[in-house]
């Protein structure tokens, strides 16, 4: 089978699945990314054999290599080569405004000029996360003014969402189901064809509405789940006692395979320094946005929006504990020099999207004489003081703050800490640190779930 193939969008999500198509055989991928002053330089890099995604993601530098020599990918920002295409993926980003509300901006951008260019026959593939209701309202009304053909009839349009992971990007494409939403039982079919070519899961069949469904409300119920440990998290700080010797007891409940329903094994979230990603911050909000604009009715869906809540206020938290450790070793936080160590939101990836790390480093920033950054993956960020020398970024400082856990933070000892700290204070969002040894130590330790702290977090 020989295929024209277009990815729309050369992010965390298209560029992994453009090189997995491009690998198989008679399948041709162009990937198109706008030539921002931000992006632009994917074009070249990628042309050029080079995996512009930093951090550990396995397999994915050798495969755009691999798919480049082969001739079978390249990348453009003309959005014309969609003429030609047989397949068309749009993998733009869908970020939330100030409001919660979905910015289409790009989608609809996108959307409007693949209906400008698009031939008959064409399957349309949205994988970027939307609300529910954007494919069937949204894109299908601007594919067919623009295009002047019907979906269903002259094109097929599909829902399809990505589960990828930051560092398992490859792996989650092809190992974990794909569900495949049609606007038509053709469109389905069609679909589910498609991508057998590159998942060796299972592939399931529904309709664009439910697909679009199912996205949100998985990463949802992740962020409800984060939410509740980390409330359970202040409990435990405000009664003294460790939260994660009581999640290891929570989780201690097996599963009872005779009778599953009646004993369901328990598996509690671990607690941190906050939510992040281009998904979990935002998704909720989209499922709401579905739930307001098309819901036949409407009401607050209150456990999605508290969670919300308590997750966006972890890193005001995680400044309150830095503020009680300086008390303890008698420094004042308006005079204390303050590292925090991690910028990405997941261990060992360049992904900053949505990372609490930045407003802790804008609440530290407004609160303390100096605020230094380190992250041996992020190489810059825009009004940040960032570094990668660890050493440099510790020297002097009143306080280690952990927002992520790289693996080279659990190579850190507190003998070597206490060389090069000016006051032995570590507040510890990932749990990287043991709080016993801390202590020890002579450091004033605070971790989420753990120490003496007895604030709650303010209403």
């Amino acid at each position: 089978m020989n295929l024209e193939i277009v990815v729309i969008g050369m992010g965390y999500t298209g560029i992994p699945v453009a090189a997995l198509l491009a690998n198989v055989k008679g399948f041709n991928v162009t990937g198109v990314q706008r030539k921002s002053k931000r992006s632009g330089w994917k074009i070249d890099y990628l042309n050029a054999g080079k995996c512009p995604i930093g951090g550990d993601e396995p397999g994915l530098a050798e495969l755009i290599q691999k798919v480049v020599t082969k001739g079978s990918f390249r990348a453009t920002d003309d959005m014309s080569v969609c003429k030609k295409a047989d397949v068309i993926l749009i993998d733009v980003q869908t970020p939330v405004d100030e409001d919660h509300e979905p910015k289409y901006d790009s989608l609809r951008e996108v959307s409007r000029a693949v209906g400008r260019h698009m031939e008959k026959g064409a399957m349309i593939i949205v994988e970027s996360t939307v609300a529910p209701g954007t494919t069937p309202y949204v894109i299908k009304p601007i594919l067919e003014e623009t295009s002047g053909m019907k979906a269903g009839v002259d094109f097929n349009l599909v829902y399809s969402y990505e589960r990828v992971m930051v560092g398992r990007l490859l792996h989650n494409l092809v190992h974990m189901p794909r569900i495949v939403g049609g606007l038509t039982p053709e469109c389905t079919q069609r679909g589910l064809d498609f991508y057998k070519n590159i998942t060796q899961a299972d592939v399931f069949a529904t309709n664009c509405l439910t697909a679009e469904v199912s996205k949100v409300t998985e990463n949802t119920y992740r962020d409800v789940n984060i939410a509740f440990a980390n409330e359970v998290a202040l409990i435990c700080e405000s009664l003294g006692v460790d939260i994660h010797e009581v999640r290891r007891f929570v989780n201690s409940l097996p599963n009872d395979p005779s009778d599953p329903e009646k004993n369901p094994y328990r598996m509690m979230h671990i607690p941190g320094a906050g939510v992040g990603g281009h998904c979990l911050p935002k998704d909720p909000w989209l499922l709401k946005y579905g739930l307001d604009t098309y819901g036949v009715f409407r009401f607050t869906p209150k456990i999605l929006v508290e969670s919300r809540r308590i997750n966006d206020l972890m890193p005001q938290h995680m400044m309150n504990l830095v503020e009680d450790a300086l008390h303890e070793k008698g420094t004042r936080l308006q005079d204390a020099r303050v590292c925090i160590l991690g910028l990405a939101f997941l261990k060992d990836s360049d992904d900053t999207r949505n990372t609490p790390a930045l407003p802790l480093y804008d609440l530290l920033k407004d609160a303390c004489r100096e605020v230094v950054v380190h992250d041996p993956f992020v190489k810059e960020s825009e009004g940040i003081v960032l570094t990668d020398d660890l050493e440099n970024a510790l020297r002097n400082k009143d306080c280690l703050v952990i927002a992520t856990d790289h693996t080279e933070y659990s190579d850190i000892r507190l003998e070597w800490l206490k060389k090069i700290l000016a006051t032995l204070a570590i507040i510890d969002g990932r749990n990287v640190f043991s709080s016993k040894e801390c202590e020890e130590a002579g450091f004033a330790y605070r971790g989420i779930g753990v120490g003496r702290r007895v604030h709650l977090i303010q209403e």
